[in-house]
């Protein structure tokens, strides 16, 4: 089975370039980069890459976008997603052709470095309206080209989120998520000791467009936006005794999950009135055909 892999970056040159030197070594079908608006010198590096095939520049810094982008270019069998900050381990590809010859699709598992040791992650399902629901890494995933193109790609509505979207748009489709232990990336833990910020608004507005884009008005969208909602506020709130937030971006954060939630959920359901096919997908790759800005192909 012939695997393309396209591999979305944005200002990620130098750990861009050990993700391409192991994907490399795994000899694919072609290696497609998507390179967002990077201002550090991605593109002079990635065109000398004697391992890259193809290379598309965007001016969206939207990863569904890249994704799409790399669709439009990708002639395998199959279509193998990889994030710039990972390399893949010896054995990846062989479990990506092996694992999709009985499978529409494959995700596993990354191992991050710690000063402790290696840690790992395992395969996470969730049933939500008797729809049961894999969730696979996007920045570790493969699928066979029937599968993506039959979910039409990803919703470039979302920043974030979309590969979960994804996710909840197979399982629609009666379409499978496999996991193979063998499919392993690697990637090194952070070291500035700091934590990354959340864009609460975004965050929940992707949740609640995804439920309510996939399951419609339905109390369980509600209930599982609520939820989340107030685990987060909780976690947050400990921050906030603990000294480790102020009390003022504590509220802050309540009104940007409210906002977001409330934005999500109105644009969810109407994106579920725009495509009411099982594809659910009505701002997906067949969408546009004017992502790239310029295209570099050695094939």
């Amino acid at each position: 089975m012939d695997v393309s892999v396209v591999v979305p970056t944005l200002n990620d040159r130098d750990e861009l370039r050990g993700c391409l030197d192991a994907l490399s070594a795994e000899a694919p079908f072609e290696l497609v980069v998507v390179n967002g608006p990077s201002t550090d010198g991605t593109s002079g590096m990635v065109r000398d890459h004697e391992g890259v095939d193809v290379l598309v520049e965007v001016d969206d810094r939207n990863v569904s976008v890249a994704r799409n982008a790399g669709l439009d270019r990708a002639r395998g069998e199959a279509v193998a997603f990889v994030n710039p900050t990972m390399a893949v381990e010896d054995g990846w590809l062989d479990a990506v052709v092996t694992t999709l010859a009985d499978a529409d699709a494959v995700t596993g598992p990354t191992h991050e470095q710690l000063r402790a040791g290696v840690a790992t992650d395992s395969v996470e399902t969730r049933t939500i309206r008797g729809r049961a629901v894999t969730y696979f890494n996007g920045g570790n995933a493969a699928f066979t080209r029937e599968v993506v193109e039959a979910i039409d790609g990803f919703d470039e509505y979302l920043e974030v989120g979309g590969a979960r979207d994804a996710a909840h748009r197979l399982a629609g489709l009666d379409y499978g998520v496999a996991w193979n232990a063998e499919m392993c990336v690697a990637r090194e833990a952070a070291t500035d000791g700091g934590r990354k910020e959340r864009d609460w608004r975004d965050r929940y507005r992707s949740l609640a467009y995804r439920l309510a884009k996939n399951y419609g008005a339905h109390p369980t969208v509600a209930f599982r936006t609520a939820r989340h909602g107030v685990a987060d506020a909780t976690s947050a709130l400990r921050d906030v005794v603990d000294g480790e937030a102020k009390p003022t971006s504590w509220f802050g954060n309540g009104r940007d999950v409210l906002v977001g939630g409330v934005l999500g959920y109105k644009d969810g359901l109407r994106a579920r009135l725009s495509d009411r096919t099982p594809r659910r997908n009505p701002n997906g790759w067949s969408a546009r055909t004017d992502r790239a800005v310029a295209v570099y192909d050695r094939r």
